[in-house]
């Protein structure tokens, strides 16, 4: 029984490249082609495969709609919520995590600092789009023509002498964040607070989420809040991979 469940399901990626007709089904598996037809029939009564009028399989609407499914009951909140409490133990420092829903950013998860001082947020609040780390991580992850439209329609507010000052500065910025993978605001909303955030990615690469650790500089300068960037990427890195399910999710408690 497992190894024909392992043959119907090394049929889906054989499918995934494109469509493949019985015998090229049968000469991937290494089985004859009445044992192929008998999984491609399986598969088809589920909906998983479909067969198109050249009698070539590919794969079916169900597949894609249990794959949507799948994607949507995914919280990613409930998922990095272990990866900013380790973070916000080993740093004392204030972590977030943020998403680009419309037209906002919006601030969906927080563990605050331990010190005294600390930066004031609050979850569901929108964050300063033009100068937030974890804003710059979300916006330079869309296709070019929408940051440039994006860019242009946004208001460029002189929070701080740091501010970014207009659209072409913004572009460059997320250029520059796209590139390296990873952002900071060192100053460019409070001066006195610093920030550094690195991406949470999908299964696709594409970026559905930004974390970040911030703190003032009369905790740490903002040079001492750069070297805990890698730590900061690690811990990014680790709720991707359990996001889009490429490593088994581990016991938090």
């Amino acid at each position: 029984m497992s190894q024909t469940v392992d043959r119907a399901l090394s049929i889906l990626p054989l499918l995934a490249r494109g469509p493949a007709d019985l015998g090229q089904v049968a000469g991937s598996l290494g089985v004859h082609k009445s044992t192929a037809l008998r999984l491609l029939r399986t598969l088809h009564e589920h909906g998983l495969v479909y067969r198109q009028e050249d009698q070539r399989y590919r794969l079916g609407a169900r597949l894609f709609a249990l794959a949507q499914e799948a994607v949507e009951s995914l919280d990613i909140r409930e998922i990095a919520h272990p990866h900013l409490v380790r973070l916000n133990e080993e740093t004392g420092h204030t972590v977030h995590l943020a998403v680009h829903e419309e037209s906002e950013v919006l601030y969906i998860d927080k563990v605050d600092s331990r010190y005294p001082v600390r930066m004031y947020s609050r979850v569901g609040r929108p964050v300063a789009i033009t100068v937030a780390a974890v804003a710059k991580l979300l916006l330079a992850d869309l296709p070019e023509p929408e940051r440039r439209a994006l860019a242009a329609k946004l208001d460029y507010p002189m929070y701080t002498p740091r501010s970014v000052p207009d659209a072409a500065a913004f572009l460059r910025e997320l250029a520059a964040v796209r590139e390296q993978g990873w952002a900071t605001d060192l100053g460019g909303h409070e001066e006195s607070i610093n920030c550094v955030a690195a991406p949470v990615r999908g299964a696709d690469g594409r970026v559905v989420a930004a974390m970040s650790v911030s703190a003032p500089n009369v905790v740490v300068t903002a040079d001492e809040l750069l070297t805990l960037l890698p730590l900061v990427r690690r811990t990014a890195d680790a709720i991707s991979r359990e996001y889009s399910g490429t490593t088994p999710a581990k016991d938090t408690a």
